[in-house]
């Protein structure tokens, strides 16, 4: 089904990422973790990736609009929606995708987010908080600096609002930031999933973010006995 949606606000919320706000049309409804196909209606300027993206929601389902954030390269697609005057309408498909949170509550969640990739596990974070969810959740999230890092006061404070949640941040590229870190540097690794977690066997993971990013811990996690089936992944290309 085909929703109209306005824009209401967008923000920068890091280096080169914006979020956008949207109403939310009567009756719609989502899991946290699913996406939504958006269509620019009548754009001032086109290009051969057509006028139709895919985007995770950021917000939870209690919330009273939509979001999504995204980083801002250089296509026709993204200087429309940069552009566009609050108020303006889009297209919206109902909500899809199975990447959402596993229903058996004994079984932890590890999420391993890379830069924007990280939106699904925003929305199941807010989600679970709001619900009281028994599940533990463990976020391990990657950047290059701080300044790039989308959300990164939120979800390291969410530990706050709900104390079956764990987030562990690593900056991969310290030398060119201006900003403090106090955390984890270098890529994830099995040595640093392993200095956070009980066990890597037993959760159920979850990884978002570039492509090269999630073969390589698929690929780590197997090679550390993990079970394939126990490992859901969703590829953000950054278009």
């Amino acid at each position: 089904m085909a929703h109209t949606i306005t824009l209401q606000s967008r923000e920068e919320i890091a280096a080169g990422t914006m979020a956008f706000h949207f109403s939310k049309p009567e009756g719609f409804t989502h899991k946290a973790g699913q996406y939504v196909d958006l269509t620019l209606i009548d754009p001032p300027e086109t290009d051969a990736e057509g006028n139709k993206r895919s985007f995770s929601l950021a917000c939870a389902p209690h919330d009273a609009g939509l979001a999504i954030a995204t980083r801002m390269r250089d296509t026709a697609f993204k200087r429309v929606l940069a552009s566009m005057p609050i108020g303006a309408s889009l297209t919206m498909t109902d909500a899809m995708g199975s990447f959402t949170l596993h229903n058996d509550a004994s079984r932890p969640a590890v999420f391993l987010a890379g830069g924007i990739g990280v939106t699904p596990f925003l929305s199941i974070v807010r989600d679970a908080a709001a619900r009281k969810l028994p599940h533990k959740l463990y976020l391990f999230f990657s950047n290059r600096r701080p300044e790039d890092t989308p959300f990164l006061e939120e979800l390291k404070n969410g530990t706050a609002a709900n104390p079956n949640y764990s987030f562990f941040g690593t900056m991969t590229e310290m030398e060119e930031s201006a900003a403090a870190w106090d955390g984890a540097t270098g890529f994830l690794t099995k040595e640093s999933l392993l200095s956070s977690l009980p066990s890597l066997t037993g959760p159920i993971y979850y990884i978002a973010g570039p492509p090269g990013m999630v073969a390589a811990l698929r690929s780590t996690l197997e090679g550390a006995g993990v079970n394939g089936d126990d490992i859901r992944t969703e590829e953000f290309t950054g278009y």
